[in-house]
């Protein structure tokens, strides 16, 4: 399945998240990331995030999506890449 994950969570926790993230997912940018990534994975990725996040605080949406044939994306200003980010 592809997955869209974007996440709001307190500035102590930002880089756990993202690097917990990043070992499935694509970063997109700032707090987004995106990628095929099974149902297991997922969950697995999820029980993960769920010991870093505090649930009072902190939100993660996840948006699934079917058939990612059917998602335009498009980007207005710069897109941004991950790998040149540390290049």
């Amino acid at each position: 399945m592809f997955v869209i994950i974007t996440y709001d969570v307190g500035e102590k926790r930002v880089n756990k998240v993202c690097k917990k993230l990043r070992e499935y997912l694509t970063w997109t940018q700032n707090s987004v990331f995106e990628g095929e990534i099974s149902k297991s994975l997922l969950m697995k990725c999820l029980n993960e995030i769920d010991q870093i996040i505090d649930e009072d605080e902190d939100s993660i949406y996840i948006y699934e999506v079917a058939n990612p044939k059917n998602i335009k994306k498009q980007v207005f200003g710069q897109e941004k890449n991950f790998d040149e980010l540390f290049l």
